[in-house]
């Protein structure tokens, strides 16, 4: 079999792989580590869905935190 005839399968499978594995859902350590360098201390999960929520102190004050899949951190109010 020459390469020319199996380069574009190989060349989707790659792609299809790279996708994959940068979809991943970051984990509890990851999660702490940047509300960490977020300025947040004594962090804790509280018990929620699907959505990773957790309580946290900041700044002297006890606030409520989401953080998504892509890290990103949103105070409630």
């Amino acid at each position: 079999m020459q390469l020319q005839a199996i380069l574009p399968t190989l060349l989707c499978s790659l792609a299809i792989a790279g996708v994959f594995s940068s979809a991943r859902a970051l984990t509890q350590e990851e999660i702490v580590a940047r509300l960490e360098s977020a300025g947040y201390s004594q962090i804790r999960q509280a018990p929620s869905g699907k959505i990773k929520s957790f309580k946290a102190v900041k700044n002297g004050q006890e606030v409520s935190v989401i953080v998504d899949s892509t890290g990103h951190i949103q105070e409630l109010r």
